[in-house]
């Protein structure tokens, strides 16, 4: 080593300011490169992807390159390439190709739940391809065998977490109605995934919870007489700033303006412009309490940085417009609309056996667990109330379980609850 760092020093002294710079050698093979650095993954990609679409290809070809496409696109990075490598129309039309065996559409299944899930870049990009009808015509289990009907609800869900537009389209492709018939799928591995992905699809985001309460006050503020003054609601949040800042002012609550006050004197609330809950492209909605700046006002203050470029798939781009991760309220008033509702108290109360020939009557206990958190996060995460018929059938078989495992605590460790939540779940139905 020693003698090595001698010759380094040696043949690195300082270089003549006339000399020209180096130039790369134009002697060495591209292939020798890749084998010894490997190729990039978008080459990778490129490949992959071209023989899985080469219908002349072997089929055990076609789906070891689906695999090794699956495998680069578990890199974020990679999976928003697609994009640009423009990979998801072909990917796309390997499932609607009539020609496309079902081993390679469910390997397809596979690889777009990969590349959306927690991704809202490519959740956007494959959403504009509309592809839901597709995706949910996989779930008939008329059709289709169990594994690529679990595929389709692992596609399914990693296109609809925390993704607004998709919980929209689905409701326009009927989705709630297929997944209420999955159910009662034959294959039980099916209605775990889809009670496990309605009980995801129900938990109320923040945002979500502030428009509850903001909601639960405007209620309050219509019942009371209009000549009682309300109390003065103090934002404690930007976005509380924000929302405070925008929504007009009824004319029972503005005060009497001064005829000398200037004009300049108006309502304002002075937000730093980088912040995420503001849109500077939006136009302004509200005269009566408009959103400026310091600089506007013409006061003096300190410097505001410019606002800041927001990643795609960053905290901050669900930040900037929380309503499109918003899936609670949607995913609640499904629940009452399409029947699904009933279905899942029923699966509990009245369990359909399940099985190719339903030779399985006992309930599946994973299934179980994952309906009871379903109906727990309905009735107190959304505060919504059972319907009657509902309501009465949980309450007998929630009384029925609690006598057979002889108390609330052995209950709730059979469902992975706490007690207070078995309270909570019995106070929601009594």
């Amino acid at each position: 080593m020693e003698n090595l760092l001698r010759w380094s020093i040696a043949n690195s002294g300082p270089r003549d300011a006339n000399q020209p710079p180096p130039q790369p050698r134009s002697d060495l093979d591209p292939s020798i490169i890749d084998m010894i650095l490997g190729k990039p993954d978008s080459e990778l990609m490129k490949e992959a992807l071209a023989v899985a679409v080469d219908e002349s290809k072997d089929e055990d070809d076609r789906l070891q390159a689906l695999d090794n496409f699956e495998m680069l696109i578990e890199q974020i990075d990679n999976a928003n390439n697609m994009e640009k490598l423009k990979m998801w129309e072909p990917l796309h039309a390997l499932l609607t190709n009539p020609s496309s065996s079902e081993e390679i559409q469910r390997q397809v299944l596979w690889i777009l739940g990969t590349a959306v899930q927690n991704n809202p870049a490519a959740q956007h990009s494959y959403l504009a391809l509309s592809p839901l009808s597709t995706l949910l015509s996989f779930l008939s289990p008329a059709a289709r065998s169990g594994k690529t009907r679990a595929k389709a609800v692992y596609a399914l869900s990693g296109l609809l977490k925390h993704n607004a537009a998709a919980l929209r389209q689905m409701a326009d492709a009927g989705g709630w109605d297929v997944l209420r018939n999955a159910l009662e799928d034959s294959d039980i591995s099916v209605r775990r995934k889809v009670a496990f992905l309605l009980n995801t699809l129900l938990v109320p985001t923040g945002t979500e919870e502030q428009e509850h309460a903001q909601e639960a006050r405007a209620q309050e503020a219509a019942q009371a007489p209009a000549n009682v003054q309300q109390p003065l609601q103090v934002p404690t949040s930007t976005q509380g700033v924000v929302v405070a800042a925008t929504e007009p002012t009824s004319a029972a609550q503005q005060p009497a303006a001064a005829p000398s006050q200037p004009p300049s004197q108006t309502q304002a609330v002075t937000l730093h412009p980088s912040s995420p809950a503001l849109n500077p492209a939006a136009p302004s909605t509200s005269q009566s309490a408009p959103v400026t700046t310091a600089a506007a006002l013409g006061t003096s203050g300190p410097a505001l940085t410019p606002p800041q470029t927001v990643h795609p798939n960053s905290h901050a781009s669900m930040v900037s417009d929380p309503r499109s991760i918003s899936t609670s309220r949607a995913t609640a008033d499904a629940l009452l609309s399409a029947g699904l509702l009933r279905t899942l108290v029923s699966a509990l109360a009245s369990p359909v056996p399940y099985g190719l020939d339903g030779e399985y009557v006992a309930p599946d206990a994973d299934f179980e667990e994952k309906v009871v958190r379903g109906l727990h996060t309905y009735a107190t995460a959304c505060g919504r109330a059972f319907p009657e018929q509902e309501g009465s059938a949980l309450r007998g078989y929630l009384e029925e379980q609690e006598r057979k495992e002889g108390g609330e605590e052995r209950l709730a460790e059979r469902w992975n609850l706490t007690k207070e939540e078995v309270r909570e779940l019995k106070k929601a139905v009594a």
